[in-house]
């Protein structure tokens, strides 16, 4: 991975080797941080990079920390200003993801919420795809239930509950597959490790709801706006059960890092005819022009970073 030239750290913009933490850090131990995850994407010919859904994703972000009893006086508005600084200041010509974090900061052994300061730090950074083999995935079900709303609230992005994610990954990983799907603790279809999932059936898109225990994903939401107002598509929420997925016609995942990832296997049995479907197909040829701001009937999911040639906010930022 590409190390961030420059961080949002302590209400400054501040070289990224500066901004770091003790490692008695309360949301280092205890895992009592909240994190989001925000795509920009570089248009060549226009030359201009999007911040794809910025307000959309520092709202659910604000949530989160809300969670955890966290007080900003941030705004998705102005989070999306210090991101937009931020990128202008690193001049970047390429694909980015950007991590903003938020976590309690004090440097105190106990376990507790309330009474601990709060801190934000935000970094950019080119990235590449999340799952290397996003056309012709093999997943499995994994023996791992997702973290129940109950014990760890599912709809925020919580530092803690990713280690449920971690493991769900690497035993997938080191068996030889590209993901995994993980089951509530009634057995319906939840999430991936850290993706939305949705399938195929008869000619309808279907998904679990957001009472499944998933979290309630900018991409996800994406999609089905997309597969209703686009393609024509009839759009269902409802539990999935695991024997469903096999009986699928298409199956993919979506999220910020994982974009839409065609899923064509799922413990070795075939999804529909074992390749990438017609629906999957059309849908990721339409986010990527929507990512990339060629549609302009959807330019307001996207933020411009640089308001005049990229080369000339370069020079600005580079002296």
């Amino acid at each position: 991975m590409v190390v961030p030239k420059n961080a949002y750290f302590m209400g400054e913009i501040v070289p990224y080797s500066e901004a770091r933490i003790g490692v008695l850090t309360h949301g280092f131990n205890y895992g009592t941080a909240v994190f989001g995850g925000i795509r920009a994407y570089w248009n060549e010919d226009q030359e201009q990079l999007y911040v794809f859904r910025p307000l959309d994703h520092y709202r659910r972000f604000l949530n989160s920390t809300r969670l955890l009893l966290m007080e900003f006086e941030h705004t998705p508005e102005s989070l999306t200003q210090i991101t937009l600084d931020l990128l202008r200041a690193d001049g970047y010509r390429c694909d980015l993801y950007i991590r903003p974090i938020a976590y309690k900061a004090d440097e105190i052994i106990g376990v507790k919420l309330h009474d601990l300061l709060d801190e934000l730090a935000i970094v950019a950074f080119p990235y590449e795809p999340y799952v290397k083999n996003d056309e012709n995935a093999h997943v499995t079900i994994s023996s791992w239930r997702r973290v129940d709303d109950n014990v760890i609230p599912a709809r925020g992005k919580i530092s803690g509950a990713y280690a449920n994610s971690a493991l769900i990954k690497s035993d997938a990983l080191r068996a030889g597959f590209d993901e995994a799907l993980v089951l509530t603790q009634e057995g319906h279809i939840s999430e991936g490790s850290a993706m939305n999932v949705f399938i195929v059936r008869e000619g309808a898109l279907v998904t679990p709801p957001i009472t499944e225990n998933i979290l309630e994903g900018i991409t996800r939401k994406s999609v089905i706006e997309l597969a209703r107002a686009e393609m024509g598509l009839t759009v269902v929420e409802r539990p999935i059960d695991r024997s469903e997925v096999y009986l699928a016609d298409e199956l993919f995942l979506t999220g910020t890092a994982a974009q839409i990832t065609a899923v064509t296997r799922v413990d070795y049995r075939p999804i529909g005819a074992g390749t990438m479907g017609p629906i999957t197909s059309r849908l990721r040829r339409l986010y990527d022009d929507i990512t990339r701001g060629r549609l302009d009937r959807y330019r307001r999911w996207n933020k411009p970073v640089y308001a005049e040639s990229s080369e000339a906010v370069e020079k600005e930022y580079t002296g």
